[in-house]
């Protein structure tokens, strides 16, 4: 899937997530957002002007969110994003009543919609985590020029081959081809077992 893929899936199989931002004193504060829009250029959502989680994203500009599609923890997909946000104003509302029709009842008139504006999520880092499928899928996407950060484990040319580290592997995503370990990070719930199990630390923090 390619990252574009990923946000109309937020906008359009998820839609209400779990958005972090940070108040004035460091602290975190989260709220339910819907996700309204997605195009090349990012993730798009509304909030009235009057209100602290406005003055938490101007402040900060800056935000994460999380949701999941899926009736049972065994049985969903997981999507989180983190990123930098931007205020654009009125330019997209019309667009996102278009989409989101329910905001009609909501916002009735025109003078009730002068509150609203529309921020983009511009530059960003996501994850999608898919527990449906055995074993697990997990893959790292980015939109916006955003860089991504490696993460889990990966297992050097210190490895001795010996296979400790695979009864410990809870979703059995360890390898060993030419006597070397290798981990199929598509797979990996980044758990540390094998870090721990392994007699020569070969394995390592990516």
């Amino acid at each position: 899937m390619t990252a574009n893929e990923y946000l109309k899936f937020i906008v359009e199989q998820i839609h209400s997530t779990v958005v972090a931002t940070v108040d004035e004193d460091g602290l975190p504060v989260t709220c339910v957002i819907d996700m309204m829009y997605a195009d090349e250029n990012g993730l798009y959502f509304l909030t009235a002007k009057g209100k602290n989680f406005y003055r938490r994203l101007k402040d900060k500009s800056y935000l994460a969110l999380s949701g999941k599609k899926g009736e049972d923890t065994m049985n969903c997909i997981a999507v989180s994003v983190r990123g930098k946000v931007k205020e654009i104003g009125t330019e997209m509302l019309n667009t996102l009543f278009e989409y989101n029709g329910y905001m009609f009842e909501i916002y009735p008139t025109n003078e009730s919609r002068k509150a609203l504006t529309v921020f983009q999520i511009y530059d960003g880092v996501g994850e999608w985590f898919d527990l449906s499928k055995k074993p697990i899928e997990r893959y790292s996407f980015t939109f916006g020029g955003a860089q991504s950060k490696t993460s889990g484990y990966s297992i050097t040319e210190d490895c001795i081959g010996c296979g400790s580290c695979l009864s410990d592997c809870p979703q059995r995503c360890i390898d060993i081809t030419n006597s070397q370990a290798v981990i199929r990070q598509e797979n990996c719930l980044h758990c540390g077992n094998c870090a721990v199990v392994c007699p020569v630390n070969a394995v390592v923090k990516r």
